[in-house]
């Protein structure tokens, strides 16, 4: 039998390019998200359903993975993708902001995880593959509010490992560097703040430098290839660096003292 894939957020970018890469492995997938009556590509595809999944909705949540175990009779592979980024200055977020960052980038990879365990632990197996981000083990200016949340997401998935290998339950954690997709116009909000004016300069510095970065960035296939190698790997490794800058700035990372790192970081953004 067909092994079955769910991932979260799969309408666009790294989700939607995994959801066409386990298809064409032989996959059964479904790819989720919040408007499924808005697809037309996915749909199409022999053994692809598009079930609907908000992951600050619970009962989406069971919905969901109800319907991919009655269309194909397993769940095999969790990848939790669904995010979006709070950028800007963290002095003009809102509560209500930083609520819905958390809501969806952490909580929403929680509710889905808490939701698949009964049924991984019935089968005794199962992988769980979190997208994380460079940005879950360094930072950058104007992302404290989304690296944070990168943070938690990497913290939560490393202290969850020890948990569910005796239950052999695989977590995975992803971390992309720069990908090229819509992404950043499509779920990205940037802070603003009335009469706030004085990182005006600096933010404006820091755009043009961003922009650059995400210029070079990875075709999101590449993240999809490396999700795909995690989800099948039969050894217990964690983490799994996606895109030459992300695997060079994470060796970076960890080989210097982080007051020379973060030296660095502002010696590229001057």
């Amino acid at each position: 039998m067909s092994k079955t894939v769910l991932i979260t957020g799969a309408s666009t970018g790294i989700g939607r390019e995994t959801a066409k890469y386990f298809q064409q492995k032989g996959w059964n997938v479904a790819a989720t998200m919040r408007s499924p009556e808005k697809e037309k590509e996915l749909i199409k595809l022999q053994n692809v359903i598009c079930p609907k999944l908000d992951v600050t909705n619970e009962k989406s949540i069971a919905l969901a993975i109800e319907s991919t175990i009655e269309k194909f009779g397993t769940i095999d592979v969790i990848v939790n993708n669904a995010g979006y980024s709070l950028t800007g200055v963290f002095e003009a977020a809102t509560t209500d902001q930083l609520q819905r960052q958390y809501d969806v980038n952490v909580f929403g990879v929680m509710n889905v995880v808490r939701a698949i365990l009964p049924y991984f632990r019935e089968k005794k197996s199962g992988t769980i593959v979190n997208v994380s981000s460079i940005g879950g083990k360094m930072t950058l200016p104007l992302f404290s509010m989304y690296q944070s949340t990168k943070w938690a997401i990497s913290g939560f998935s490393e202290a969850l490992q020890f948990e569910l290998r005796p239950l052999n339950i695989k977590v995975k954690i992803i971390e992309p560097g720069a990908v090229v997709t819509d992404f950043y116009d499509r779920s990205m909000t940037h802070t603003k703040k009335e009469g706030l004016t004085d990182y005006n300069e600096y933010i404006k510095k820091i755009h043009v430098v961003n922009d650059k970065f995400v210029s070079k960035g990875n075709h999101p296939d590449k993240t999809a290839n490396v999700i795909y190698k995690a989800a099948t790997s039969n050894n217990w490794k964690l983490y799994y660096p996606s895109g030459g800058d992300a695997k060079a700035y994470l060796t970076l990372r960890k080989l210097q003292p982080v007051s020379w790192f973060n030296s660095v970081i502002r010696m590229i953004y001057k």
